[in-house]
């Protein structure tokens, strides 16, 4: 892909406008980034897509700034980086200064009110839908771990309330051991 001025306002036009009209953070914003820039503009594979959203999550900020610098920076390097940080930090940056100036009457109007609470609804779907279309793929691939280790992660968390951070670190743990036994397997079966 050639990288041009288009590339780079199509870039950060991109981001800017995930960012402006996504409610729910990075949880929300990640599977529309996946749909961008996977599925419409096929800048990045389906793995890679899901590779950076993990890396994006591990790492400490915010989920979509840092989703935004990885895919900026798989794209076009630092400058890309660059370029998607702005795209989806400016639009927070001017809503929230827009508001912070009538705080007081957003913040005690009805309307206001019921408009957020529907877009809570909005961000279950949008994250519920994230969550079908990663099984579907992982089914797909007949990958049985990496959806017992949701399942695992799904269970921790909702029924027995076990802290995030020991459930992040557990499913680290399983991915390290699946990769280092899927290589030294394929290592094996190399040498035969």
């Amino acid at each position: 892909m050639e990288k041009n001025l288009k590339f780079y306002f199509k870039l950060f036009t991109s981001t800017f406008y995930l960012s402006a009209f996504t409610f729910g953070g990075g949880y929300v914003i990640i599977p529309l980034m996946r749909k961008k820039f996977v599925e419409e503009y096929n800048w990045i594979e389906e793995k890679e897509m899901l590779d950076l959203t993990a890396i994006a999550q591990s790492s400490p900020g915010a989920i979509a700034v840092n989703a935004a610098i990885l895919v900026g920076y798989r794209l076009a390097g630092i400058l890309g980086a660059m370029i998607t940080i702005l795209g989806t930090v400016l639009p927070p940056l001017i809503i929230l200064s827009i508001i912070s100036i009538a705080y007081s009457a957003f913040i005690e109007n009805a309307i206001v009110k019921y408009i957020l609470r529907g877009m809570q609804a909005g961000v279950a779907a949008v994250v519920l839908d994230v969550v079908i279309s990663m099984v579907i793929e992982l089914l797909k691939e007949k990958k049985v771990l990496p959806i017992m280790v949701m399942i695992g992660a799904f269970i921790a968390s909702f029924i027995l309330n076990i802290n995030v951070v020991i459930i992040i670190f557990a499913s680290g743990v399983i991915g390290a051991i699946s990769m280092y036994f899927s290589r030294y397997v394929k290592k094996r079966g190399d040498l035969k």
